[in-house]
């Protein structure tokens, strides 16, 4: 049995997910989607976890797909993007982070490259050591890239930058990964897991339902026209006037006490 390419480890509310194939720069393939998938799967349905770490072994957070086992698996003249999508790679195949109903930082330590920046894009919030690169090579290839990140880049940085990056296949540094919007923060390397349990720390003291809720306004109302999204948030704001965690959240406000959140 081959080892696993993700491990997960939980600490009370926060759950780590850790790519976990330094010696082959966290390549993604077949297996690490399926296992990202299953594990996300794990962490919607638990109660328990409030926020997630998504971060990577070793130097390199991802050097993107494995080209070469695509490139083996497509014989006689298959695509690479059919061999792919024949691999179990959906046309969001990390979407799974994006949907997931608890709020996902991903700690970016040095080099983001095709599906390793894709996989960043897919989550809620990126912290940068200082260490980190970004890029999109595929056009180099005669490829575009294959798990969303035009899409989520434009969505991110703005149509103009996302295709600047996409056209040149330039890297960009953590510094100008920061001024485009790419990354909120950029920290020593040292400080990098630090700092996200810190944010991750921050944001399960907050109410569940409503983390989860504000994640589902944001990711589905900014496709929407502004009327419609705001009804959709008043929509939301009225569901949430019904939970346990509502009325928690104003006894403990009157009571001058933390609240204690059961995520319900």
């Amino acid at each position: 049995m081959s080892a696993p390419s993700l491990r997960l480890e939980r600490n009370g509310p926060i759950a780590r997910v850790t790519l976990c194939r330094p010696g082959r720069g966290n390549v993604i393939d077949a297996s690490v989607v399926a296992e990202l998938q299953s594990t996300c799967e794990s962490l919607s349905d638990d109660a328990e976890v409030r926020a997630v770490i998504l971060a990577a072994e070793g130097d390199t957070f991802s050097l993107g797909w494995d080209w070469d086992a695509l490139s083996a698996a497509s014989a006689e003249g298959a695509s690479l993007l059919k061999t792919a999508r024949t691999h179990g790679m959906t046309t969001d195949p990390f979407g799974c982070l994006a949907a997931l109903p608890k709020p996902v930082i991903c700690a970016v330590n040095g080099e983001a490259t095709g599906a390793g920046l894709e996989l960043a894009l897919a989550c809620d919030i990126r912290i940068a050591a200082q260490s980190a690169r970004f890029s999109l090579p595929e056009l180099s290839l005669g490829l575009l890239p294959m798990a969303g990140g035009l899409q989520r880049l434009a969505r991110l940085v703005g149509r103009g930058k996302a295709l600047e990056l996409a056209l040149t296949g330039d890297v960009i540094d953590a510094a100008e990964a920061l001024r485009i919007g790419l990354v909120s923060a950029v920290v020593p390397g040292d400080r990098l897991l630090a700092d996200a349990d810190a944010i991750a720390n921050r944001i399960a003291e907050r109410g569940p339902v409503a983390a989860a809720y504000a994640k589902e306004a944001v990711s589905r109302g900014v496709d929407m026209p502004l009327e419609q999204a705001l009804r959709f948030e008043t929509d939301l704001t009225i569901i949430l006037q019904t939970t346990e965690d509502r009325a928690e959240g104003v006894r403990a406000f009157l009571d001058k006490r933390p609240p204690d959140f059961k995520g319900r």
